[in-house]
């Protein structure tokens, strides 16, 4: 059986929670039926017919369409060549929306594929949406989608507010385990609570599915996530954009390579297998940036195959990645200076980390076993309390 998302449900309800309103819809390429159909080309007859009014289209980070690469890289607002429609950036000037872009709406629809990760920027341009919409009495409607990851699994550090950033706004683990739809109502109800917040919750979908149990298609969310597999790593190995080691951008499997010019890989390969880390195999490769870091030279590091997604750790393995870099290479490693998505102040591993604790103990080279105990131990709260926030 295929999952429903939200957007499936909403179509096989002819749309009825939404006849008469005047909507906008935040959302980009991946936001498709189960059939590829894209949520605007759903919703415009409708608009035509006059059954509902399209007042205005949004657009997270890389655009509406997923055309932008890389982070930093804005654009403002422009017309919708095919329906004439208002298109907005948040991810720009503005991040969260203005009372002037929200003028005529009654529901923001929020349709967006998450990737299970809190550094991942939709779920925080989400937040915004919320904040600016309680703001104005503006009804929010999410659509849910999967985690592409499963829902069960919640990893990583927790957001120390000190850090708070567009890569993470409000304390979440950096494998969260939740839906958008359910992170939507926990910030609803944390701290949204006059919000008017609906989910349309899926049909079928179970926590301990990975994507390709969907039967969904998958369709990339941003330039960088090309396929399903890059979300199995990608909870960690985004670590390495605060890092001047290459994360693999600039060739066909980014967060899945990984590597720099001065690295042994064959070396680097053996000594990383030799610590037996759980459901993972690491294979020397040799490639090529075409653009980003060390565009145009070769670069050794290895190709991060999972072998089993329910026993793979993407926090663990990438903590002992950096210790092996930083173990033999320290002379050539470096972590990237500011600014990093709109924060000018503090280095942009340590927002990503939302602490500065992970980066002291991976430069002390603490045993990993220690770090795994103190993430463990800060998380523990959450992973209690947010079983308040699951739909399923």
């Amino acid at each position: 059986m295929v999952v429903k998302t939200g957007l499936d449900v909403l179509k096989d309800e002819n749309f009825q929670m939404l006849k008469g309103k005047q909507v906008g819809i935040l959302c980009n390429q991946a936001s498709v039926d189960q059939h590829l159909r894209h949520i605007i080309d759903l919703f415009y007859p409708l608009h035509q017919q006059k059954s509902l009014q399209i007042t205005a289209l949004f657009g997270p980070q890389h655009g509406l369409w997923g055309h932008t690469q890389d982070n930093m890289i804005e654009w403002q607002s422009y017309l919708d060549q095919k329906t004439g429609l208002s298109i907005y950036s948040l991810y720009g000037q503005h991040r969260k929306p203005t009372r002037e872009m929200l003028a005529n709406i009654d529901v923001l629809i929020v349709d967006l594929q998450d990737v299970g990760a809190r550094y991942y920027t939709f779920i925080w341009t989400m937040a915004l949406c919320m904040e600016a919409a309680q703001e104005n009495g503006i009804a929010v409607l999410v659509l849910d989608r999967p985690n592409p990851i499963g829902g069960e699994k919640v990893e990583g550090t927790f957001l120390d507010l000190e850090y708070r950033s567009f890569v993470g706004l409000y304390p979440l683990p950096q494998r969260h385990g939740m839906t958008i739809g359910e992170i939507g109502k926990y910030l609803k109800e944390r701290f949204f609570p006059k919000l008017d917040f609906t989910v349309v919750s899926m049909e079928g979908w179970e926590r301990g599915m990975l994507f390709p149990e969907t039967q969904l298609p998958w369709v990339l969310p941003s330039p960088n996530i090309p396929t399903w597999e890059t979300t199995l790593v990608y909870p960690g190995m985004c670590w390495l954009e605060a890092t001047n080691l290459s994360e693999g951008r600039g060739t066909t499997r980014p967060f899945e390579i990984f590597g720099a010019p001065w690295i042994d890989g064959r070396d680097f390969c053996e000594r990383l297998n030799d610590l037996s880390l759980p459901g993972v195999y690491f294979r020397p490769y040799q490639f090529e940036p075409t653009f980003h870091k060390f565009q145009g030279e070769i670069c050794q590091g290895a190709f991060i195959h999972v072998l089993d997604p329910q026993e793979f750790s993407p926090i663990l393995t990438t903590v002992a990645i950096l210790q092996e870099v930083f173990r033999h290479y320290s002379t050539y490693f470096a972590w990237k200076e500011p600014p990093y998505e709109y924060e000018y102040h503090k280095l942009p591993f340590d927002i990503l980390a939302g602490n500065n604790w992970l980066r002291e103990m991976i430069e002390k080279l603490a045993p990993l076993k220690e770090i795994w105990q103190k993430m463990e131990e800060e998380i523990k709260p959450f992973k209690l309390e947010r079983k308040d926030y699951l739909l399923y």
